[in-house]
Parts: C-alpha cells; sequence; structure tokens
C-alpha cells in the first residue's frame, strides 16, 4: 500500500484537486440557475432577449 502511495499520490492529488473544482463550477452554475440567473452572462445569449421576459 505504500509503495501505491509513493507512485501514486500525486496523480490521486492532483485528480482530486481537478475534480473538485469542476464540481464547485457545475454547482455555481446551477445555483445561478435556479435564482434566475444566467448561467454564463446574458450579453452573449442568443435568447437574451426572450429569456427574462416579464409577462
Amino acid at each position: 500500500m505504500l509503495e501505491f502511495i509513493k507512485l501514486y499520490g500525486g496523480t490521486v492529488l492532483v485528480s482530486a484537486i481537478v475534480i473538485t473544482v469542476i464540481t464547485l463550477a457545475i454547482l455555481k452554475i446551477v445555483k445561478r440557475r435556479k435564482n434566475g440567473n444566467c448561467s454564463f452572462g446574458c450579453e452573449t445569449c442568443a435568447f437574451k432577449d426572450n429569456c427574462h421576459k416579464k409577462d
């Protein structure tokens, strides 16, 4: 087991960090969408005129 950690410890650590960053980014996008905000900004969205229309 110690040999495995010596060989792959860095890879496991970097993978865990990357997965955490990606997960946090996805959660932020989902949270903004649930609050009624655009995920990436309305200025470049093709539906910017229809997205937040008030009926």
